[in-house]
């Protein structure tokens, strides 16, 4: 039998699309498995995959061929940059993106079989709030949010901060601040949401650092490279390296289990709750 070792879960959420929240993910990813963890990289936008896409991959399967039982989670693992793995989603299938609580509760379920490789999980959700953002965030033991300097973006990580506490219970989130050019501008944005946090939602958020706007971030994406790959000394690629610091020293939590099978535990423990509360 496989030996459970913990893996640290983190949820990469975002208000809006186009904030940079699948380039945070893919470049987290990298930088943690260069400090020598075992990354698992899993696609969360289940009907509008693009962590494949901006990698140059070809996957043959994908998480829908899962659901279908075509073949097992093990089958569809991808290998990316600096040693990483990657679950890829469905790209154009409506289907994938209207799941159902049991449907995503099978997808969760057969990452369990996986946890025993891994010692970090990041899951890159689709934008918005959607069902399956709120379900695989509310597993995760943190839920880091990707917010730029637009009023807008700053508008809808509120919103989503608002309904991950009302509807999941998630009270503590880290805001990384993306696409801004110093650091007193993060600084500057990030307190300007925690101001109206504070006034208005019972929730703590933690400031994980920023991401600079980069001529070089760009570069990579047209060449479908990651950029602490193609970049290891662009300024971007330096702090991922950063994030990737901080977020090594975040404790792990306590989960029911330890591992990836307290997705499902959290799952089932919130839908239990909330059906007494009928």
């Amino acid at each position: 039998m496989k030996t459970m070792n913990a893996v640290k879960v983190i949820a990469v959420s975002s208000g809006k699309g186009g904030v940079g929240k699948t380039n945070v993910s893919v470049n987290l990813a990298c930088q943690l498995a260069r400090r020598g963890n075992r990354v698992l990289l899993m696609d969360a936008d289940l009907g509008l995959a693009n962590v494949d896409i901006m990698l140059g991959l070809k996957p043959k399967w994908n998480l829908s061929h899962v659901l279908d039982g075509k073949c097992s989670i093990e089958d569809i693992l991808l290998p990316g940059p600096d040693g990483i793995s990657i679950i890829p989603a469905a790209s154009g299938i409506k289907k994938m993106a209207e799941l159902g609580n049991d449907q995503h509760a099978a997808i969760v379920r057969s990452l369990s079989a996986l946890s025993g490789d891994y010692d970090v999980m990041i899951v890159d959700t689709a934008a918005g709030i959607s069902d399956s953002v709120i379900t695989f965030s509310r597993a995760s033991q943190y839920v880091l949010v990707v917010v730029t300097d637009e009023l807008t973006s700053m508008a809808d990580a509120y919103a989503l901060i608002k309904v991950m506490n009302r509807d999941a219970g998630i009270k503590r989130f880290k805001v990384l601040r993306n696409m801004v050019n110093s650091y007193d501008q993060a600084r500057d944005g990030f307190e300007r949401l925690n101001e109206v946090a504070q006034r208005f939602l019972d929730v703590t958020l933690e400031y994980a650092g920023f991401i600079p706007r980069d001529p070089y971030l760009i570069k990579a994406d047209t060449r479908q490279k990651a950029v602490s790959d193609l970049y290891p000394g662009a300024e971007s690629s330096l702090a991922f390296r950063r994030l990737a610091e901080t977020v090594d020293k975040w404790p792990m939590p306590t989960g029911p289990s330890g591992n990836i099978e307290f997705f499902v535990d959290r799952m089932f423990s919130k839908e239990e709750t909330a059906g007494a509360a009928m």
